[in-house]
């Protein structure tokens, strides 16, 4: 009897368990973010959204290192050690520069996000060194597609956040504590990848291509790219703590909870679609089958919250935020679009793209400038942030269904990213 064979693509089969275990650090991540809303209230929860969108900014430079390492590691298997001797090597120097810069930055993430503690902004530093070392760490990992070890790497990266958050926020509900309990978070993953990657491979052969300085200009090529995604997708809660009154922007922080859950929901697809879309027989398919995966994704939340709005007001922090009840879908659908613009964005740097990117960064211009210079309400932001996240997802979907028609160029070229 022959078994018939799976209509799947290819980079979905052999990943299950990173979708399980990228939910798990899911519901970790957003279960101490629904704890937080809930026990410190609007306006001490709008100075930790804050926080967490700049962090989240800040992580741009730990996806580079992974993006980096992992097509390195998929396009060139036979210099695996020498890639991963580098990668860490060059981590590990992002996060000494990263959380000294971060140090001195302090005082001016205290001012802009109107914060009033110097030691709730520093902790940002700190929780930076962890998050950038664990960028190289699963960026190995993924390329040599160690699906296992990854899968516990990323359960670590969102279970202990949410015990140790419960734990502090219970015994005194600040905006300290639960900083603390993100940085004391943030390193447990780090032992678990150092735990993997103890036994070091052997660097062997060597090449000029998998060197130190080639892969810091990847990085930085892949990390403005990242930065331009991030920036764009957490702007909006910046902008809310300097238009809106402190009520509205922790109102609409809130609102935010929904937004990102929809967006990192399907992130699994993108760590799994990733190398497909870097291969010129399989990236026009991986992006348009990942595409219409995230989209079913997010149609299902939109539907949700407006048939089920009082149970999704439960995971977005209960009756303080009831005004926003009606606006949920709404914060759905700017969830869906950001989780399908990630993808999109990933799929330029699968084909070693740029162009494309400078659509992103003249998108978060024209939020940040209509948000300063137009909006007075919450209900003005919201709108003026899906229609421009949604403009942008239109127009960087038609470009990338033109370009990923092209022959990808044959790397000679793992020494740097050739504009497109």
């Amino acid at each position: 009897m022959t078994t018939k064979p799976s209509r799947l693509p290819k980079w979905l089969l052999g990943g299950g368990s990173i979708a399980v275990a990228m939910g798990i650090m899911n519901v970790g991540t957003y279960g101490f973010t629904m704890l937080a809303a809930r026990l410190l209230g609007p306006q001490p929860y709008g100075a930790l959204a804050s926080l967490m969108a700049t962090l989240l900014v800040i992580s741009v430079l730990q996806l580079g290192l992974q993006a980096t390492a992992a097509r390195r590691i998929s396009a060139d298997p036979g210099h695996v050690g020498q890639i991963e001797d580098t990668t860490m090597r060059v981590t590990h120097r992002a996060a000494l520069v990263v959380g000294v810069l971060l140090l001195v930055l302090a005082p001016v993430i205290n001012h802009v996000l109107r914060l009033d503690n110097l030691l709730v902004a520093a902790l940002i530093a700190v929780a930076a060194v962890p998050m950038t070392v664990m960028g190289g760490q699963i960026g190995v990992l993924q390329g040599e597609r160690r699906w296992l070890t990854l899968s516990l790497v990323y359960i670590a990266n969102g279970v202990p956040r949410l015990v140790i958050g419960v734990a502090l926020l219970a015994w005194q509900p600040t905006e300290l504590n639960a900083m603390i309990a993100v940085v004391i978070g943030q390193f447990v993953p780090v032992v678990v990848g150092w735990l993997a990657l103890r036994h070091a491979r052997t660097p062997g052969e060597h090449s000029d291509r998998h060197s130190i300085r080639p892969m810091i200009r990847e990085t930085v090529l892949n990390s403005q790219a990242l930065l331009a995604f991030f920036a764009l997708s957490n702007a909006d809660v910046i902008v809310a703590r300097n238009v809106l009154d402190e009520h509205d922007a922790g109102l609409y922080a809130g609102g935010l909870i929904l937004t990102k859950a929809v967006l990192f929901l399907p992130q699994f697809i993108v760590v799994l679609a990733f190398p497909a879309m870097a291969s010129a027989g399989e990236r026009r398919r991986a992006l348009t089958r990942s595409l219409s995966l995230v989209g079913l994704l997010g149609l299902v939340a939109v539907v949700g919250s407006v048939l089920l709005s009082e149970v999704a007001m439960v995971f977005v922090g209960g009756k303080d935020y009831s005004e926003i009840e009606s606006r949920l879908w709404l914060f759905a659908i700017l969830g869906t679009a950001l989780s399908m613009l990630q993808l999109l964005v990933y799929s330029v740097l699968a084909r070693q793209g740029q162009r494309s990117i400078y659509l992103v960064w003249a998108a978060l211009v024209a939020l940040v400038a209509g948000g300063m210079t137009i909006v007075s309400t919450l209900g003005e932001l919201l709108l003026l942030v899906v229609a421009v996240d949604g403009g942008l997802l239109a127009v960087l979907f038609v470009l990338s269904l033109v370009i990923i028609r092209r022959p990808v160029p044959q790397p000679d070229a793992l020494a740097g990213i050739a504009p497109q």
